[in-house]
């Protein structure tokens, strides 16, 4: 049985009678035989819609409850362990003298003095006893001196392997304190009355480069740090080295949705250790619940 077309073009002009028997006969409309091979199938409406489907998936936009980048503070649940560690005191420290200018982060005077080499040292084997890197664990130290030395004093004695020290380069600073740079430590409770009054307060400022930060402002890097780890590890365990307690405290209020204007209640001794959870807080440390609590962070009333 052949195929026959029906053609759109109009059909040729019929000969008249007078026309000589030579001519040659009509056409027959084309036919397609049996044995010459199909190159078309049937489109199939179910096939159709299950390709579109998937060659659409990738495009599909991502559910906002799956979106790991989008970190919040208070987080719901963290896909990483964390421990906080501030770094053992540093020269300047031990001179007593406020030093937070990020251009000196680096210089040897921003480093360990002898007493934070030995407070860094008790830091590493505390996190060994609280087996914080019994499986695998990275260390995120900022690139200030004596927080990068801590950070390779805790990974010799956790025997972490170096490619596993990962520097931060800004978002670990520590806080800027504006003119109240170079001096006295004690001079530094002034800033935390101000930080107890606002979180929006900043030390004055001074014109030699060191930043004046308030605690929102610091907030908001400690946020961008952990939107980086939450992003980038999965069920690990991080270790978090900073140069100063302030950096700690804010992060901690943060993530357990504490009021940030009484971050300093949560503050760290040189060498510090704290998992990351509510019970790590020192129970002399812990002011009255009902004026702690901040679920929008860094608006706390």
């Amino acid at each position: 049985m052949s195929t026959t077309f029906a053609s759109h073009t109009p059909p040729p002009p019929q000969p008249s009678s007078s026309s000589s028997s030579s001519s040659p006969p009509l056409q027959s409309p084309l036919t397609i035989p049996k044995n010459v091979p199909t190159f078309f199938t049937p489109i199939n409406r179910r096939h159709l819609l299950a390709s579109l489907s998937i060659s659409l998936t990738p495009f599909l936009p991502i559910p906002i409850a799956r979106a790991r980048g989008l970190f919040q503070m208070p987080p719901p649940r963290l896909s990483n362990r964390y421990f906080l560690v501030r770094a053992g005191e540093s020269e300047f420290e031990s001179l007593g003298v406020i030093n937070t200018n990020p251009v000196a982060k680096t210089s040897v005077d921003s480093g360990l003095s002898e007493r934070g080499k030995k407070q860094t040292a008790r830091a590493a084997l505390e996190l060994m006893e609280m087996g914080a890197c019994e499986g695998n664990c990275w260390v995120w130290p900022s690139i200030t001196q004596r927080a990068y030395q801590a950070a390779e004093i805790i990974a010799a004695v956790n025997g972490v392997n170096r490619s596993h020290i990962v520097p931060e380069y800004s978002f670990l600073d520590a806080r800027g304190l504006g003119a109240y740079e170079g001096k006295n430590l004690e001079s530094v409770s002034e800033v935390y009355e101000s930080d107890s009054l606002s979180p929006n307060i900043k030390p004055p400022p001074i014109n030699d480069g060191t930043p004046n930060e308030s605690v929102a402002d610091v907030f908001v890097r400690v946020t961008q740090l952990m939107s980086i780890l939450e992003t980038q590890y999965s069920e690990d365990t991080v270790i978090i080295v900073s140069p100063d307690s302030d950096n700690l405290t804010i992060l901690q209020a943060g993530l357990l949705g504490l009021d940030l204007r009484r971050h300093r209640d949560l503050s760290f001794g040189p060498g510090e250790v704290r998992f990351v959870d509510a019970s790590s807080i020192p129970t002399y440390k812990q002011p009255a619940s009902a004026v702690y609590k901040c679920s929008n962070p860094p608006s706390c009333t």
